[in-house]
């Protein structure tokens, strides 16, 4: 196989995820809608937090809505990224993923080209947000929003993994929307999305640790940190290393050999 062949392949996958996305508008408007309305209404009832190293000076109260920005930017990554891999079980159940598979390309390709369709998909809503929030007092550092890039790329690439392999495990489309709430909600409550973690660790120390694991959490720290033009690295070292194990997995339940996918007739 040549390069042109792998552009094309990625083209394509791109390009079929763009035109959905734009084929469904309702989708557009229901993924700002969601993170609007904890901007709007929350950001009103709880009007400050104590901030933290990121945002000087160290320990100061600081808006709410500016606080849990980057948990809502998180949210609509975490949500686009589940949608995606929703068309995934659905071209499963059509049988368009057959042809899909088939393909001589390598299958880790196959999906990392529906990663980054899906990635780039979630980074423009992002963006939008960013613009909307920004009339409600989120005001970055304007070279916030460039060195915030990578990091919206690299944890849109770690929760659209574990979309891919949330989609080899489920069997019928009605159960995936069971399934993307049993993992979602839990994802974000149980993260620094709302509220400080040393709040969290006063409260309750288990659920603290609890916290700690959650890859959504240091997803939501890599993307505060990078938007007030900070480098988390811990952050930065959880989501690249559940980047690579949901990578992993993903391709594995894809593996007609020895995946998910072969137990129910090749992808269909």
């Amino acid at each position: 196989m040549k390069a042109v062949h792998y552009y094309r392949c990625m083209r394509g996958i791109v390009w079929r995820e763009a035109l959905r996305f734009l084929n469904q508008r309702g989708r557009f408007l229901a993924a700002l809608v969601r993170p609007l309305v904890w901007l709007l209404i929350f950001a009103t009832g709880f009007r400050f937090v104590l901030g933290v190293s990121i945002i000087p000076p160290y320990q100061t109260y600081i808006p709410y809505q500016v606080y849990i920005a980057p948990g809502l930017i998180g949210m609509i990554i975490m949500f686009q990224g589940m949608q995606s891999s929703l068309s995934m079980v659905w071209d499963r159940e059509t049988g368009s993923m057959r042809t899909l598979l088939v393909s001589p390309l390598p299958r880790w390709y196959l999906l990392a080209s529906k990663l980054i369709a899906a990635v780039i998909v979630s980074v423009l809503q992002a963006y939008v947000f960013l613009g909307i929030a920004y009339f409600w007092g989120v005001h970055p550092p304007r070279l916030g929003y460039l060195t915030v890039l990578p990091a919206l790329i690299l944890a849109g690439m770690m929760l659209s993994a574990l979309g891919l392999f949330l989609s080899s495990v489920i069997r019928q489309l009605e159960n995936f929307a069971g399934v993307m709430n049993f993992v979602i909600f839990p994802m974000f409550f149980a993260s620094s999305a709302l509220y400080p973690l040393w709040t969290v660790q006063q409260a309750n120390e288990r659920l603290y640790q609890i916290c700690m694991a959650n890859p959504f959490t240091h997803a939501v720290e890599l993307i505060r940190f990078a938007l007030y033009e900070k480098f988390n690295l811990e952050a930065f070292a959880v989501v690249a290393g559940s980047l690579i194990v949901f990578m992993v997995l993903a391709v594995m339940g894809y593996d007609p050999g020895r995946g998910l996918i072969a137990r129910r007739g090749g992808g269909e």
